[in-house]
């Protein structure tokens, strides 16, 4: 199985996804999208292979969204994903890829549903609190 997911190293919980498809036992491509890039037809394919709207995967914070302008709700999708072209910050992460489907991987735990083995518990995320138990059981 590939697994691809669209990584910034500086964020948290991209960096817990990413250790999490790794303790799985998968190898994944890692696309730093930050130093990539974006091109429309790749963000148009990735929002409705996750059912996401340019607006929906906006990153408003630690970002430059609303001085951009682009967290007033009148602003269309068009606009923002023109601008997440040019801002690639601009659009929230980790996006996981495999053949279970494609998300937006917040919270980190999200990643789980796309693997094909859980990984070894226990398993925490990035704030501490518990995703797997030591037998491998999701807690919540």
């Amino acid at each position: 199985m590939t697994v691809v997911i669209h990584h910034n190293p500086d964020c948290g919980t991209s960096r817990n996804v990413l250790d999490i498809i790794a303790s799985s036992g998968e190898s994944p491509v890692v696309i730093e999208y930050l130093v990539e890039g974006w091109t429309r037809p790749q963000l148009q394919a990735l929002f409705a292979a996750a059912g996401l709207t340019p607006r929906s995967a906006l990153r408003t914070t630690k970002s430059p969204a609303e001085a951009l302008g682009l967290t007033d709700p009148s602003v269309p999708d068009d606009v923002v994903l023109g601008a997440m072209l040019v801002h690639p910050v601009l659009v929230n992460r980790p996006i996981v890829c495999s053949p279970k489907g494609v998300r937006l991987c917040r919270p980190s735990e999200v990643v789980l549903d796309l693997l094909d083995r859980m990984p070894a518990g226990p398993l925490y995320k990035e704030d501490g609190e518990m995703i797997l138990d030591s037998d491998g059981r999701r807690v919540r």
